[in-house]
């Protein structure tokens, strides 16, 4: 049984059990890739629905809930938010977002069990599955040459709006190939793999199509590169090019 076969079971499994046993079941944090496999299942034949959340609007990494049909009662989220700080942050080189990853990584952590992270001057916010909390907030003390504490925060009041550089470009129209290259500054022939080699999603689903035309506010997410919202177009030139609006997530 490969990787993906697997995954596919495991899902079945987690959907019976919902709608036997009439309660909510939850995967732990879904990357891009595991959320466009259940996003491509018929939940419905089990007896259930599906939703995903990660904490904040606009999350990368995921939590799906298989909800029954006939469920009475009310149900959140297994997910906490710890904020990371450091303890003398006039001393201290800031740590960046590997050094987070990698320090909780360190502790025996699983990938599966940590979302996304938010890094501030200074801090982070580590979206993490509520089973982790008091183990991260015990153990973990220190990321890269820094000392830190750690304590949960309400998810409602961390500003999860990432830091974003806002760029603009000239592009022959808005297919996907033509603004992931002016995104991250990479010939169209650079990008043709990286789309039918399954590492692009638009929205949070896997788009193999190189001339899929992008609409305004699509969120695009490039494995491995980074991810950016296509605002839309600004003008046109003489020459019928578009002159496109890009917000790129730092």
């Amino acid at each position: 049984m490969d990787k993906d076969e697997f995954f596919r079971k495991r899902i079945q499994e987690l959907c019976c059990s919902a709608y036997q046993r009439d309660i909510v079941t939850f995967t732990d944090f879904l990357d891009l890739n595991e959320l466009h496999m259940i996003n491509n299942l018929d939940v419905r034949r089990w007896g259930v629905s599906q939703r995903s959340f990660g904490g904040y609007e606009m999350s990368e990494r995921q939590i799906t809930a298989f909800i029954p049909d006939a469920l009475s009662y009310e149900w959140t989220f297994p997910i906490v938010c710890l904020k990371i700080e450091a303890a003398d942050r006039k001393f201290s080189r800031p740590p960046g977002h590997r050094d987070y990853l990698g320090a909780l990584v360190n502790l025996g952590i699983e990938r599966s069990m940590l979302g996304d992270i938010l890094t501030e001057e200074g801090c982070a916010y580590v979206f993490c599955v509520q089973r982790m909390e008091e183990f991260i907030c015990r153990e973990l003390t220190r990321v890269g040459r820094s000392m830190v504490y750690v304590k949960a925060v309400d998810p409602s009041s961390v500003n999860a709006a990432r830091s974003y550089q806002e760029l603009t470009a000239t592009v022959a129209s808005a297919r996907l190939d033509s603004v992931i290259g002016a995104a991250f500054a990479t010939s169209r022939s650079g990008i043709t793999g990286l789309i039918e080699g399954g590492r692009v999603f638009v929205n949070g689903k896997m788009v193999t199509s190189n001339g899929h035309s992008l609409k305004e506010k699509d969120i695009v997410s490039v494995r491995g590169m980074g991810k950016f919202q296509y605002m839309g177009i600004l003008s046109q030139t003489k020459k019928g090019r578009c002159r496109i609006w890009i917000n790129r997530y730092r």
